[in-house]
């Protein structure tokens, strides 16, 4: 069984190069489900109804976010009607949506989809540990098969938690930071778990992880909040493809997706 993960999508470009390279990669890897982090499709800032709607009908199977995904405030409502798209799960009791989603392949494979988000230099949300811990032993009641996007900052805390349900989990899956890193692999001790510090992103890389450079400099170099808009240049689809043994969860090997789209 094969899982594409792609990263972060980024504004009107990263929705364009979805549109543009999905049926690419569909040709040449023949997923059996696709996932993707939509958390910076609007504009850079969480995701709207619609653009919801678009990626879905794409044939995106599941939908993570993260830290923005209560930017755009029509999501309230929605996220709560669609499961396929979910938030970190630690967000506190009582938020909209639901932070796991277990997909129904067409082959009959369950697939569990969790998101979580880190604490470190990020919000204070509840324990992500603790939160996968239990949300993971429910999961496997259903599957075996059970992919987790961590949305943190650093490094440190997404290879704990990947060491943490190392075993447990078919992969953990970096996003956040929309920079790709090059540590895919399958995490000993028990070689069941495959592990990336960062997808990467999916939209303009000449900027600064996805905005406009000026913009960014200007807020580093005067300290200012500056609203940040999305830049447009060398657009690119980064992710991860996990071969996996759908009967145990186990995965089998984990490589990079790097693909250019001119937007």
């Amino acid at each position: 069984m094969r899982v594409l993960f792609i990263g972060d999508i980024v504004g009107k470009p990263g929705r364009a190069a979805v549109t543009g390279l999905l049926p690419k990669l569909r040709k040449e890897h023949a997923p059996d489900v696709v996932i993707a982090n939509g958390e910076n499709s609007a504009g850079g800032f969480g995701i709207t109804p619609d653009i919801s709607e678009d990626l879905l009908d794409l044939g995106i199977d599941v939908i993570t976010t993260g830290n923005h995904i209560w930017d755009q405030k029509a999501i309230y409502g929605y996220i709560d009607e669609t499961p396929k798209l979910i938030r970190p799960l630690n967000y506190p009791e009582g938020n909209p949506g639901k932070g796991s989603y277990i997909l129904n392949t067409d082959s009959g494979v369950k697939v569990g989809v969790l998101n979580l988000a880190g604490r470190v230099f990020m919000s204070n949300l509840d324990c992500p540990f603790k939160a996968a811990e239990a949300e993971v032993e429910k999961l496997r009641e259903e599957t075996p098969v059970i992919i987790v996007d961590m949305h943190a900052e650093t490094t440190s805390e997404k290879y704990a938690i990947a060491w943490f349900l190392e075993g447990q989990v078919t992969a953990v899956l970096g996003t956040h930071t929309h920079v790709q890193t090059a540590d895919e692999r399958i995490l000993p001790p028990s070689g069941f778990t495959a592990f990336i510090t960062d997808v990467g992103m999916t939209g303009p890389t000449n900027s600064v992880i996805g905005m406009k450079q000026d913009m960014v400099l200007e807020r580093f170099l005067s300290q200012r909040p500056v609203r940040f808009e999305v830049a447009k240049g060398g657009v690119e689809l980064q992710g991860v493809i996990i071969d996996l043994d759908p009967s145990t969860g186990r995965a089998l090997s984990i490589e990079r997706v790097k693909e250019s789209f001119k937007y």
